[in-house]
């Protein structure tokens, strides 16, 4: 299996708009993090988790032309908002492109962009639009995607509550709070975690950087990298403070991960 980070950043994205820090500035490439999305590959199945507002881009930067399945973690604009650049996957397909996630955050999306779920809407001769059909998923119960079993986890972010997955040696979760028991349970076994990690302080909706540790630790992946990273951390500095095993994630970086 291989996993490719396409954006690692917060929803401000990285340099943020505005800012002139030390982060903001940096020439190191691994500090300039795009809104957080990533591509699951196995065996010719290609999955793209959750569709960021930078995907064109992201997927160009990677080379992914195809894809065989959308999953969403949450209705959130940063991991949702470049839904509009599936198009250019669904027109080369036959057929919409499978689109999953909870029926809450697929009932937002279809709410927003219609054009893309609604079949009856149709494009006029000689133009495209992106097309998707929704599977909903409920929290805990495994899903058949291809060949491999897809199991959505519930998780508290602030108000409402998202999804993380376990796909099969790999654990993917961001924009969580906390990791309840049950989630734990089930992600524990990976070989690979990905985790939010914030701010060094506390934050309502999202994991620090401290907790995302002992969430991590508690979990006990191999391997576990960092996303969802703020300007406040540079890659060098937080790679440098963080316990063997953990790692700062960053826009490019591919992980190849034994079945």
């Amino acid at each position: 299996m291989r996993l490719t980070f396409l954006g690692t950043g917060t929803s401000f994205g990285v340099p943020q708009i505005g800012c002139a820090c030390d982060v903001c500035r940096s020439d190191d490439p691994r500090d300039k993090r795009t809104r957080v999305g990533a591509i699951v590959e196995d065996a010719g199945l290609r999955l793209l988790l959750d569709t960021p507002p930078e995907l064109r881009l992201q997927l160009l930067a990677a080379g992914v032309d195809q894809l065989d399945a959308v999953l969403y973690t949450h209705d959130h604009a940063d991991h949702t908002h470049g839904i509009d650049d599936i198009r250019a996957i669904s027109v080369r397909r036959d057929g919409a492109l499978p689109i999953y996630g909870s029926a809450d955050t697929l009932r937002s999306l279809a709410q927003k962009f219609p054009y893309i779920f609604d079949a009856s809407m149709k494009p006029l001769p000689g133009t495209s639009k992106p097309e998707g059909f929704a599977h909903p998923m409920r929290a805990g119960e495994p899903l058949r995607i291809g060949h491999l079993d897809v199991t959505p986890v519930a998780l508290p972010h602030g108000r409402m509550q998202v999804f993380g997955y376990r796909i099969g040696p790999l654990a993917y979760v961001t924009d969580a709070k906390a990791l309840p028991d049950a989630a734990i349970a089930v992600l524990r076994g990976a070989k690979v975690l990905v985790l939010n990690a914030l701010f060094r302080t506390a934050h309502p909706t999202h994991l620090s950087i401290s907790e995302a540790v002992e969430t991590a630790q508690r979990i006990g992946a191999e391997r576990t990298f960092f996303t969802h990273l703020t300007h406040q951390t540079s890659h060098a500095a937080l790679a440098a403070s963080l316990p063997a095993g953990i790692a700062p994630a960053y826009d490019g970086l591919i992980v190849e991960i034994p079945s």
